[in-house]
This record gives structure tokens, C-alpha cells and sequence, in this order.
């Protein structure tokens, strides 16, 4: 069974300052692969695969250009690693699943450090509070004893080591056994995801919309207030470079964008620490399933007035993190159809509301005179529908 855990590190100056020198190699390494093979294309050549381009670049590429033999004091892995992720991005090009690959930006703080275990007998060493990883030695942890250090039951595989927003973050592979199966002696949940709240159960438990909080909205208004700053300080910068040539530089424009890239981790922090607890709390309970609705988050962004609003919720990442825990601990997970009609429904008789408004609050069955809460009925019919199909 493979796990991915990610924790924060904490390097010192000269293992800061290696990882940057890794980082800024693998993500020169994979803007020269699509450079080479957008060329050889244009020239009419073949397209050079990962290891063909590894071997070209070692025996050729570096004999014709000797400046660039810096790159052999790096570790090798991570650069043959960058090739294969050009390598694949290029490939999903050609089977027309996403568009031509970008190439990776210092500025947006793109790249990673790659490792591995290079056999089975030299381990990837792991202890409560430090790790040791290739051509760094041992790197400090900020949060002790989250990756398991029992070498019987867990084997680190690889990971990476990535820059985001000022801090450096450890995310790893690891093959570990199995976890006993729950014995699931509870009652099935559904959950109905909104906007107005962000998850309501089938049991009346509420789970609040972060984004009202006074506490996100308060990070989002400095936040508008430093993009604001930063816009002006660019055309600021703008200018002059004009006059003075490419080479003017800003400092402080480098620094409202770090500070920007701060509170944009921030929160995703909150909203990703939020979900986590929901999801902990549905799972402890030991459902005999989990149901959840498909939601068509691509056609919803499409409403103008509700696009913001919706992206801010993250409803993707919930659904995925649900899905993973409960396949960990197996909890069936049901996903209900995406035109499945969930709040229009009566869950006392079936009769469908067709003339429901948003503005309804309350459910008010013309039939029977069932009434209940909107979004508890949603949860309801979410639970009980039988047209559903299992995430895995």
C-alpha cells in the first residue's frame, strides 16, 4: 500500500541554498527538453523520448557545450526525472489531453527536487525529527514523528522537495501495509455541499462556509489591498525599465510578491485543515457508506455571479481527500448522478418539486406535507438514491 505524506522542513543555509541550486537545475533540464524537441519538430526530425534524450545529452549535448557541465554536480536522479516529466507532459500533448506544455518560471517558483531509493539495500533513513536525503545529508523536520520511522512496516520510496511561498515542504512516498479494514457498524451518511453552508448531513450536523468567516475575509482584504500595491509597483517597474533598461530590478515588488504568495498558502492552509477535520469526523463514525453528489463544478463556474463563490469552496479537493480516506479505511464511497434531481425530491413520498426556487429554504412537500429543512432533504435523497456508482 503506497502513501504520500508532506511536512514542512526546516534546512539550513547551506542545504537551503543546495535545494535551490537542485530546484533551479531540474526545472532548467525540463525547459530544455521541450526546447530541443520543439526544434527537432520544426526541423522535421523525430521527437526524442526521455531516455533517448538522456543519452543524447550526456555523449553529445554536454560535449559540444562545457558551460553547461555545471549540471553534473547536481543530483542525477532529479534531472533525469525532469526529463520524464517533460517526457510525459509532451506525451499528453500528442493524445490531445491537455495543450502544449509551458515551460517552468522561476518566478512562479516552479520545479522540484527529486530523490529516490536507489536500491534495496541503501535505505532512505527517516528518524522522529530529521530525514537524510542524497547530496543533502540530514534535513531537519518542522512537525516530528508524522512520517513513520518503522523500517519493517514503512519504506520510504521517493518524494520531492518543493519552494512555495518562502518555505520549503518534504512530500514522500511510502510503501507500508496494509491498514485493517473498520468493522462498519454505523448508519450510512449523505452529505449535501452548498454554497450558503458548505456541508450539511443527512443527520442535520452543519458544517459553516469558511469564506463568511471574519477571519478568512479578513486575510482576503489585505489580500486585495497587497495585489493592488503590487499592480502599481509593476507599472511602476514597468516604467522604468523603459528608461533604464531591462536590468532595473525592485525589490520591494519581490517582496509584496512573497508576501502575496504568503497569504495565498495561508488560505489554502485553513480550507485544506477544515476539510481534513470534516472528513475525520464522517469517518470515525464507521458508515456503512459515505454518499456524496457529482457535482458538475465546471459547469457551475459558468455562472458570472456565482463562479467566485464556488471556486473558494473547493468542493474537488474535499471530494477527492473523502474518497481516498474512505478507500484507505474501505468505506464504500456513492456518488450520485449529476442530474439526479436531490433537492427537488420529496424523501417522505418522491414527489419532485419542479417549481423549487433557490430562494427556498424549506421544503414543503404539496403532497404529503412533509416539511424539512432543503438542504437536510437533499442529504436524505443523496443517502437513498440508488442511481449512484462507486468511486472505486
Amino acid at each position: 500500500m503506497l502513501l504520500t505524506y508532506q511536512v514542512e522542513i526546516k534546512p539550513t543555509e547551506k542545504q537551503a541554498w543546495q535545494i535551490d541550486c537542485h530546484i533551479g537545475g531540474s526545472r532548467w533540464a525540463y525547459n530544455l527538453f521541450l526546447d530541443i524537441n520543439r526544434q527537432r519538430y520544426e526541423c522535421g526530425y523525430h521527437y526524442m523520448s526521455a531516455y533517448e534524450f538522456g543519452k543524447w545529452f550526456n555523449h553529445e549535448y554536454l560535449e559540444s557545450n562545457p558551460d553547461d557541465r555545471w549540471i553534473k554536480d547536481l543530483y542525477a536522479k532529479s534531472i533525469k526525472q525532469a526529463f520524464i516529466d517533460a517526457d510525459m507532459a509532451m506525451k499528453r500533448f500528442f493524445k490531445k489531453m491537455s495543450g502544449f506544455p509551458h515551460w517552468r518560471s522561476f518566478k512562479h517558483g516552479q520545479g522540484s527536487y527529486y530523490f529516490v531509493k536507489n536500491s534495496k539495500t541503501q535505505m532512505i533513513a527517516c528518524e522522529r525529527h530529521r530525514i537524510k536525503l542524497p547530496k543533502l545529508g540530514w534535513v531537519r523536520l518542522k512537525e516530528f514523528g508524522y512520517i513513520p520511522t518503522d523500517s519493517e512496516h514503512f519504506v520510504i520510496k521517493q518524494g520531492r522537495i518543493k519552494f512555495k511561498a518562502g518555505q520549503y515542504y518534504l512530500t514522500c512516498l511510502v510503501e507500508q501495509t496494509e491498514l485493517p479494514k473498520l468493522e462498519l457498524t454505523g448508519e450510512p451518511i449523505g452529505i449535501d455541499l452548498d454554497l450558503k453552508e458548505f456541508a450539511i448531513l443527512n443527520d442535520g450536523t452543519l458544517y459553516h462556509n469558511q469564506n463568511k468567516s471574519s477571519r478568512v475575509r479578513r486575510i482576503r482584504k489585505r489580500l486585495r489591498r497587497l495585489q493592488r500595491k503590487m499592480s502599481r509597483q509593476y507599472q511602476a517597474l514597468k516604467a522604468r525599465r523603459q528608461k533604464e533598461g531591462k536590468s532595473a530590478t525592485d525589490l520591494n515588488l519581490a517582496k509584496t510578491q512573497r508576501k502575496v504568495q504568503r497569504l495565498y498558502q495561508r488560505l489554502t492552509n485553513i480550507q485544506s485543515d477544515y476539510q481534513n477535520k470534516i472528513i475525520a469526523t464522517v469517518v470515525r463514525t464507521k458508515p456503512q457508506w459515505v454518499a456524496l453528489e457529482d457535482l458538475n463544478v465546471k459547469g457551475m463556474l459558468k455562472n458570472r455571479h456565482l463562479a467566485k463563490a464556488i471556486s473558494h469552496q473547493g468542493f474537488y479537493n474535499f471530494r477527492i481527500k473523502l474518497i481516498t480516506k474512505c478507500q484507505q479505511l474501505g468505506i464504500p464511497v456513492h456518488l450520485t448522478g449529476q442530474f439526479e434531481p436531490t433537492s427537488k425530491l420529496c424523501h417522505q413520498c418522491g414527489y419532485k418539486k419542479v417549481d423549487l426556487k433557490l430562494s427556498e429554504r424549506t421544503y414543503q412537500c404539496p403532497k404529503c406535507c412533509y416539511t424539512a429543512d432543503r438542504d437536510i432533504n437533499a442529504a436524505l435523497n443523496i443517502r437513498d438514491t440508488e442511481n449512484f456508482e462507486l468511486a472505486y
